[in-house]
């Protein structure tokens, strides 16, 4: 939900977040801190980048957010730090625990906190509204396209591999349900995790050597030791070395729910296309 408020020569903002708060402003923001990278990036690709004066550690996306100050994760930000740079408005996830604390301080606070494409347009959309950037509907139409375009890219017999993607050590994997694993779907692959597991749930080793995966994506912080696992030498995707494994700054644009899913898209089309049974070497 969106709504401008008149009154007289300015007008008031009034956006409803992901927690179904109503957060007033009292015009569109020009101080802003970001405490999750998809949302830094996001801010970014609206153009508007130099309305940043503080974001989280492990925003790194584009290089010019990696000299502003860092205020901690988003789970355990530096409350006193975020105070100093004065935002007008500060960024977070839902699942963040800053939130009660900033709003007592004064701070306004906007959590939202995509967990799938359709999150990922509505962040835009409403990222675009609260920074009055009239095109953020063109910038959504083009990501989408992007996803298509890498999906069409494919060919046919790639199609219906089961796949195990690994967003984290645990292991963490990309269900169905995640934004992950709807690009999965859409460049036609299996995924191993249905939906009713949850978007990105901790997975017991044994079931991933059941399943059996034809082909596995995973980071590079992650994959060491990734066949000494119990029973994993079994898995085909491994005993036929059809393993992607992606280096962090690929691996950061790939779970991250933004404005690179079509980059994203690309990275795992090009895995299929190399790795899968039924590709052409």
């Amino acid at each position: 939900m969106f709504v401008c408020v008149f009154s007289g020569a300015a007008h008031a903002l009034q956006i409803t977040d992901d927690r179904g708060v109503t957060v007033t402003l009292p015009a569109a923001p020009q101080r802003i801190v970001s405490l999750l990278p998809s949302l830094t990036e996001t801010v970014c690709e609206l153009g508007q980048c130099h309305r940043l004066v503080g974001v989280d550690r492990y925003s790194n996306f584009p290089a010019s957010v990696q000299k502003l100050p860092q205020v901690g994760g988003g789970l355990d930000p530096n409350i006193e730090m975020i105070v100093a740079l004065k935002p007008d408005v500060v960024l977070m996830a839902t699942s963040s625990r800053a939130g009660e604390r900033l709003q007592a301080l004064g701070i306004q606070v906007l959590a939202m906190e995509p967990k799938r494409h359709a999150d990922v347009q509505r962040v835009m959309l409403k990222l675009g509204q609260l920074l009055e950037v009239p095109d953020a509907a063109r910038i959504w139409r083009a990501i989408d396209a992007g996803v298509s375009a890498a999906a069409q890219s494919l060919p046919a017999s790639v199609r219906n591999v089961k796949v195990y993607f690994e967003v984290n050590q645990g292991p963490y994997a990309a269900g169905e349900s995640s934004f992950i694993g709807e690009t999965l779907a859409r460049l036609g692959a299996k995924n191993i995790v249905p939906a009713n597991l949850g978007p990105f749930p901790k997975l017991n080793p044994e079931y991933i050597v059941r399943a059996n995966p034809d082909l596995i994506m995973i980071g590079q912080r992650s994959a060491d030791g990734l066949a000494a696992r119990p029973g994993w030498q079994s898995i085909r995707a491994l005993r036929e070395q059809r393993v992607c494994i992606f280096p962090p700054d690929e691996a950061d644009m790939l779970v991250r729910p933004g404005p690179r899913m079509a980059e994203g898209a690309r990275l795992m089309a090009k895995c299929l296309s190399t790795k899968a049974p039924g590709a052409k070497p």
